[in-house]
Parts: C-alpha cells; structure tokens; sequence
C-alpha cells in the first residue's frame, strides 16, 4: 500500500519535474553565450562585441513576443504547446551547432528566443494548474529553483563543455537534453485544455495607467541594463582585466549563481520586516559593485568575491520587484508579469548592446562604471516612488 502511494505521489509530481526541467534548459541557452563569447568571436573572426548582439537580439526578441505570445498561448492546449515550443528549441539548438556562419548563428538564437518568448508565458500558470491539490506554491518554487540552477550549474558546466570540446558541443549538448526532457514530458505530462484570457486582457488598459506599475517597469529596465552592460562581457573582462585562468572564470560564474540562493534566503526571512533596506541593496548596492569592478580586478580573489556580492544585490532586486508586481496587480499577475518579462529583456538586450560600445571604443576596464550609472539612476528613481511601491 505504501508503495502504491509513493508511486502515485511520483506521477503526480512527473509533469512539474518535467516543467522544471524544461526551465533549466531555456535559462541555460538564455545566457550561455555570455560564458562562450570570446570562442564564439574567435570562431567566425569577430570581435566580442560582435558576437555579443547575438545576446542583444535574442533578449530584444523575447521583448517583442512574450505580451502577444502570452495572450494567443491559451488558444493552444498546452501539452501540444509545451512539445511543440521544446521542438524548435531542439532543432533551432542542433542548427546553433552546426552554423556555418555568424548569421546563421543569429538566426537559430532567434528560433530559441521564439520558443523561450511562449515557455515563459505559460509556465508559471501551467505548474500552478498541474500541481497536485493544494501544492501549487511548491510547484511554482520548484521552477523558480529549475531557473536559479540553470544559473548556479547551467552556465558553467555549458562553458565547461565549450572550453574543452567546442561552444558548438555546449549547444548541441543542450538540444539533446532538451530532447530528452520533451521525451519525458510526451509520456508523463497531462493533457491541459486551454484557458481564456480575455479578462487578462480587458485589464491592459488599467494596468497601464497604475502609475506604481509603471515605476517598476522603468526601474526594471534600468536596473537590467545596469546589469547586463558589464554581466554580458564578464567572460572577456575576467580574461583581460584580472588575468584570471579559464578554470577561474567558470567558478567566478558558478559563485554569481550560488549567490543568488543566499540572496533568497535573505529576502525571504527579511524583505517584509525591512523593505526599504531591500530597495537600496538590489538598486544602490548594485551600483556600488559595479563601481568595483576595475578596482577587484586587480587580484582574483577579490574579483571573485565581488561576483558574490553583485549576484545577490542582483538578485535581490528581481526578488522583491517581482514581489511589488504581484502586489500592484493580484487581480491580473499573468499579464503584469509578461510585460515585466518583456522589460527585463529590454534591459538584458540594451545593457549587452551597451557594453558591446564600451567594449569596442576600446574601454573594458571602465564598463562597470557605465553599468553603475544606470544602477544609480534607477536608485534615485526608486526612492522617489519609494512610498508608491510599498503603500500597496
């Protein structure tokens, strides 16, 4: 009887593992080529701000599909869906592979970029709607944690990959996991009708004229920007500016992702008691680390430590601005959040155009402080609406 029960409580979970899965892989491809873009650049003889639009054009894409996508998405049931977007995400990787062009290249990124725009449109009301009774919260934490791996061991075992066999082998590697997982999503994952969105969207026009909202949407582009102009170029940065050995640089972006889980248990146990301290600390805090960043790279260690401290400032700061959108909008958090997903990727494909400038005017040593100056920016702002962000 025990056993029986275990295995129920097995198939019942399958389709969340599998969903979580499925996040790992598509946040791994999002940002592997920030941990291969000097050997991408050297392949196709670019220079690493070339090579870097591939980023630019990937997150600008996701920006422009994740709203539309989010609101045609439920016209499709979902497990046809769900096989399909993992479909192209294969065959759009094992073409990455095998491109014989930079253009190619680019275009394969966009096929994977399409498939990404409809996966996170609809993951986060799938695992609520396939989790078994009253674990809905669980099934959501459990792709959360599918995207904070793909950061902690994702991106460094793909550039691991890469360093020793080729960037082509780190896609290829990634589209026949993604097989598999689509594989085991074909025999375990349910059949899901779909679901109405028309009250989502009869919302639209309410969420944008709440002025709170539209705060974070700015902020969050900012903040990403900030981000993404010196995050995008850290392989090469790494490399040229603090010297480090190659073995070095994965697990300075091993230690950026691992940050990100201290940063979840601070937030967790901190944010309600201590909000405004949250504000400065994943806005302020990130531009002081990034202010850092030439003066750490005069020694490895201290360039590593630093990737701790901005991998949680920057994680903290997704943390408690996803948390002020579903506040602002309980009533409509689905469309609230694809359009904060669509911001974050302006953000991810404006700070990569960004310091791509940086890096080809020559200024790599000073790219952290272009990124800072957004940070500090979006600070300022941030404590200017300070009182709208919390009164709700």
């Amino acid at each position: 009887m025990a056993q029986d029960t275990e295995a129920g409580a097995l198939k019942q979970w399958a389709p969340v593992v599998g969903l979580t899965l499925s996040a790992f892989i598509f946040n791994t491809s999002e940002f592997i080529p920030i941990g291969l873009l000097t050997d991408i650049a050297r392949d196709f003889q670019i220079t690493e701000s070339q090579a870097g639009t591939i980023i630019t054009v990937y997150a600008w894409i996701v920006t422009v599909l994740s709203l539309p996508l989010m609101l045609l998405a439920s016209k499709i049931e979902f497990k046809k869906l769900l096989l399909g977007i993992l479909a192209l995400f294969v065959i759009s990787h094992f073409l990455s592979a095998i491109a014989p062009s930079f253009i190619t290249l680019m275009l394969s990124r966009a096929g994977v970029a399409f498939s990404h725009s409809i996966f996170w449109s609809i993951a986060s009301p799938l695992a609520v709607r396939i989790a078994p009774r009253g674990k809905a919260a669980t099934a959501l934490s459990l792709v959360v944690t599918g995207t904070a791996v793909a950061m902690i061991a994702g991106l460094p075992l793909g550039r691991m990959v890469g360093l020793y066999m080729g960037w082509r082998a780190t896609f290829f590697s990634i589209g026949v996991v993604a097989l598999c997982v689509a594989v085991f999503l074909l025999f375990v994952f349910p059949r899901v009708p779909a679901s109405s969105q028309g009250s989502a969207v009869a919302k639209l026009p309410a969420i944008l004229k709440n002025r709170a909202l539209i705060g974070v949407y700015v902020l969050t582009a900012l903040i990403f920007t900030a981000n993404f102009t010196a995050y995008s170029y850290i392989e090469p940065f790494m490399a040229q500016m603090a010297h480090m050995p190659e073995g070095e640089i994965t697990f300075s972006l091993t230690l950026f992702g691992v940050a990100g889980i201290i940063a979840s248990v601070f937030f967790s146990r901190g944010f309600e008691n201590h909000p405004k301290f949250f504000f400065a600390t994943g806005t302020f805090g990130l531009a002081i680390f990034l202010t850092l960043m030439q003066g750490a790279a005069a020694h490895i260690w201290t360039s590593m430590l630093l990737c701790v401290f901005w991998g949680i400032t920057f994680t903290i700061f997704g943390l408690v601005f996803q948390s002020v959108v579903i506040r602002l909008e309980p009533q409509a958090t689905p469309i609230a959040m694809s359009i904060y997903s669509g911001i974050a990727n302006v953000g991810i494909g404006s700070g990569a155009l960004v310091g791509g400038w940086v890096f080809a005017w020559p200024a790599l040593p000073y790219i952290g402080y272009v990124g800072a100056a957004f940070a500090l920016t979006g600070g300022i702002i941030c404590f200017a609406m300070i009182q709208d962000f919390l009164k709700h």
